[in-house]
């Protein structure tokens, strides 16, 4: 069984800063991209950014600039800095990874999803 927990939401004025993590844990042999999406009321769930196990990344554009999401392979935890934080980043976000498990078993994973909020 595989796990992926996060930690880092809350509230935050507009302009401020948030640090995302999210750690995998169980039965796991390797982990292939990690990342983020988020899903704000009454819309559908997005991409924020992702990177591989060899550490190339992709951002949203909306996020450009402001995020950077890094990934410790040793820890298998992959982490979101979010600054410059606009009202419309407000969403909860969720952790994805991809893995590989201890029976060479893909399968994409999800977070329970931590909320993020904004303040003007």
């Amino acid at each position: 069984q595989v796990q992926l927990e996060e930690s880092g939401g809350g509230l935050v004025q507009a302009g401020g800063s948030l640090r995302l993590s999210c750690a995998a844990s169980g039965s796991i042999f390797n982990i292939n991209a990690m990342g983020w999406f988020r899903q704000a009321p009454g819309k559908q769930r997005d991409l924020v950014s992702l990177v591989s196990s060899e550490g190339s990344t992709n951002y949203a554009d909306s996020v450009k600039g402001r995020f950077t999401i890094s990934r410790d392979n040793a820890k298998n935890t992959v982490y979101l800095q979010m600054n410059s934080l606009k009202p419309e980043d407000t969403a909860v976000y969720y952790c994805y990874a991809d893995i590989r498990n201890a029976y060479y078993y893909s399968q994409n994973y999800w977070g329970q999803g931590t909320q993020v909020t904004v303040s003007s």
